[in-house]
């Protein structure tokens, strides 16, 4: 459990202030508490075992030497967990085939039993006094495996004749996704006076959060509970999850998260390594504890992205948007993961939209099981990538038609007297001025004074380009969310709340909230999450949604926190209810100078000897906010980049994002939110690229292969913010934490392929490492 409290002023901040984030001073400290900080009374260590080859058949796991090594207390392997009640590693999806027929979804065992299907794919588990006695140990377990041919390509695993993953996965092919009306988007291509067609392909990203995962299993033979202590992305419904996997009740499982060093969709999932250790930890009545390490996340945890698209969009004589078609393939990995195939399907329809008035959309995705790392939620899920795919079409449209690229675009924004509009995906935009936004962008950019700039590179030696990269997101998925308030007996308050701060910065906006509604002294609030005893509900973060989830459920709580202080108020000053007002943290007698401030109401409810037993012994509440529809958070982001065609080597020359994230509670964090999105959207463009071999071993493991983004690499920001707010959540929020990837990678990657246009280039897929630059423009003679 992690408890955040602020040691600044008592001065009550509300929302719209930038507030430096509390909990930074701790953190930069190294005052952090994360997981691997974490040690418990008489813990052992684990390792894991992992498959080095892609496929295979296991015919025998010898642990005998393993068992016999210093220190090593136990060896597990998958049939040491058969016959303990436990349940799978399960995709929590339920989807259908274009013909009906359901998701298939792979069996999944915390350790592998009959094949493997990836590299790292986890075989054994072993249990000794210090790490590195495991990990020496699990070196010495001899794997006898039966090498099989390895597809490690979604489109490949899909032809006739390729290596088989699963029995009951015929053709490796769980999902044959369709969405749209097929024969009325086939006649606005056929009668549309252009159609633009791309492939693109979006690649491949191993996470890399600056914290490795790690675990502490624990097992209490008087109650029969588990207590897992892991980073998450919401210690509630993960809590639910992993008892499903545990074979438990819900009841029977705690779930305990300190500091999370980041995430960006990864942590949320249930993990094999988190049931073996606490098989592990019950049967040697002893907790276990597990640290990744960093060459060994490349293969264990899950990874994001890599699908293969078919895009192309229909326009009439003047350019506007008839249709749109999604044609392509999802890896999905050796297995399924809780929401594999969510990000190549539903996410791609619903965001390739956009801020246009698209009329058709069509989707049909192919999602195959392939023997490389399993594909989970990366920062969007989905959403940069159906932004991304529509920005790449427009701009290779207005290229083609000879429109100007933001003519192109303006000629098709949904006009802001026609909002609320529905769009054909079935979403419903409530807010938002995208025709003022995008005019704003492109003042902020000076694009008017662009060819100066482009004549001043070419005086230099380089090629210049420019690129625009629009975005809608739909954010916010639907899901209870809990906000508890209870004023403690030290004179401070705790917000309780099932969202989870894994970098973030939730507890200062949340404070922020909080003071707003009820003028609690800032300095008095801390902030509970990460302990799943402690919650009635949560939904966890992810989607963008905390601070309209939380803060929503934070003010509904706060309403009910002045209704019970009214009844307390008007007993204590000796008033008819009716009288009792509330205002700026005290509860007033109208019409007088008596009050009673709300901190000291609940200092007194606390000691009072006694109460009539129709008012309320606190001022405490647990309210669980209901879901809320989802919000659309929108912008324009401009990039231009620098080429050097001796080197290939890309320069962000200058970057401006213009955003509407509807009310903002905390700018300084929402622009800081922006800075780390667009930069991971600049890596996946221009450096991270992870890549197997044919055998299927993953030929960028470790960061000497696998390039990341750097400070020196990025340019610094312009960010303006131009929000509109949202009604469908009472904080007029629309969610930022992932906007960022979905307007840096169109607007990067259209800046690219401006820039080497002269060569006769019209596309180049993600990543933009120097060397494909190079061979692009040396391909064709090295000569604009």
């Amino acid at each position: 459990m992690r408890v955040s409290q602020a040691a600044h002023s008592a001065t009550p901040v509300g929302i719209g202030q930038s507030l430096p984030r509390n909990e930074d001073a701790v953190l930069v400290r190294g005052e952090g508490r994360y997981t691997d900080d974490l040690s418990l009374e008489g813990q052992l260590h684990a390792a894991f075992v992992r498959s080095p080859h892609a496929h295979g058949i296991i015919r025998e796991i010898d642990v005998s030497a393993a068992r016999a090594m210093k220190g090593v207390v136990a060896v597990y392997t998958a049939d040491d967990l058969e016959g303990q009640g436990y349940g799978t590693l399960k995709c929590q999806l339920d989807m259908t085939s274009r013909d009906g027929t359901p998701l298939r979804k792979p069996v999944r065992k915390a350790l592998a039993i009959d094949k493997v299907r990836y590299v790292g794919d986890p075989v054994a588990m072993v249990v000794a006094r210090t790490p590195a006695q495991a990990r020496d140990a699990a070196e010495a377990v001899a794997l006898d495996i039966d090498i099989l041919p390895a597809v490690t390509s979604a489109e490949e695993a899909l032809e006739p004749g390729a290596p088989q993953l699963f029995d009951d996965v015929p053709g490796n092919l769980v999902l044959d996704y369709h969405f749209g009306d097929a024969a009325k988007v086939a006649e606005a291509f056929a009668k549309a006076a252009h159609v633009t067609k791309l492939r693109i392909v979006n690649n491949r990203i191993v996470v890399n959060p600056i914290e490795p995962r790690a675990a502490i299993g624990a097992y209490d033979r008087k109650t029969g509970r588990y207590t897992l202590h892991a980073p998450s992305q919401g210690a509630f419904g993960m809590r639910n999850n992993l008892a499903a996997a545990m074979g438990v009740p819900a009841g029977w499982m705690r779930l305990v998260t300190g500091h999370v060093g980041g995430s960006f969709g990864m942590k949320a999932s249930v993990f094999p390594e988190y049931v073996v250790l606490l098989h592990a930890a019950r049967l040697l009545k002893k907790p276990v504890k597990w640290t990744d390490q960093r060459a060994e996340s490349f293969v264990s945890d899950h990874h994001g992205r890599d699908m293969a698209f078919a895009a192309e969009l229909a326009l009439d004589a003047r350019g506007r948007f008839l249709a749109t078609r999604f044609t392509g393939f999802g890896n999905m990995g050796g297995y399924l993961s809780s929401v594999g195939p969510m990000m190549a399907t539903l996410n791609i329809g619903k965001n390739s939209v956009g801020m246009y008035r698209t009329p058709l959309v069509e989707v049909a995705t192919r999602c195959a099981v392939t023997n490389t790392v399993p594909i989970a939620a990366y920062r969007g899920a989905g959403r940069p990538e159906g932004n991304y795919f529509m920005e790449r079409l427009i701009d290779a449209a207005a290229r083609e038609m000879k429109i100007d690229k933001a003519v192109l675009r303006q000629r098709n924004l949904i006009p802001t007297d026609k909002l609320p509009w529905t769009t054909p995906i079935g979403t419903q935009y409530d807010s938002g001025d995208f025709p003022a936004l995008f005019a704003r962008a492109l003042e902020a950019a000076d694009w008017k004074g662009y060819r100066a700039r482009e004549r001043a590179s070419r005086k230099a030696g380089k090629l210049r380009g420019r690129g625009i990269g629009c975005y809608l997101e739909v954010t916010a998925p639907p899901s209870n969310e809990m906000g508890g308030i209870h004023f403690e007996p030290d004179g401070t308050v705790t917000i309780v709340t099932g969202t989870l701060d894994y970098g973030q910065g939730h507890w200062t906006p949340f404070a922020q909230v909080l003071t707003s509604e009820l003028g609690v002294p800032f300095d008095k609030i801390r902030l509970v999450q990460g302990d799943s005893d402690r919650l009635i509900a949560g939904g966890g973060t992810g989607g963008s949604k905390s601070i309209m989830a939380s803060g929503s459920a934070i003010i509904e709580a706060s309403e009910k926190v002045v209704e019970k202080g009214k009844l307390l108020a008007a007993h204590f000053l000796e008033a008819g209810l009716p009288d009792i007002e509330f205002a700026e943290g005290r509860f007033g007698i109208a019409g007088t100078d008596r009050s009673i401030g709300i901190m000291e109401l609940a200092a007194r409810v606390r000691t009072a000897a006694s109460l009539p037993d129709d008012l309320p012994g606190t001022l405490d509440v647990d309210h669980v906010f209901k879901a809320a529809p989802s919000a659309y958070p929108n912008g324009c982001h401009i990039a231009e980049v620098e080429i050097d065609p001796d080197t290939g080597q890309v320069e962000i020359a200058g970057y401006v994002m213009v955003n509407d994230f509807g009310t903002l509670v905390n700018p300084m964090i929402v622009e800081g939110q922006l800075h780390g999105g667009v930069v991971q959207g600049i890596g996946q463009a221009i450096y991270e690229m992870t890549a197997y071999d044919e055998a299927g071993q993953l030929m960028t493991g470790s960061f000497m292969d696998y390039a990341m983004p750097r400070a020196a690499d990025v340019p610094f920001f312009t960010f303006i913010s131009q929000g509109v707010p949202t009604r469908t959540n009472r904080v007029g929020a629309k969610g930022c934490g992932e906007a960022g990837c979905a307007g840096s990678l169109p607007s990067v990657m259209n800046a690219i392929v401006d820039a080497l246009s002269p060569y006769g280039v019209d596309h180049v897929d993600m990543p933009a490492t120097p060397l494909a630059i190079w061979r692009i423009i040396h391909e064709r003679g090295g000569h604009a």
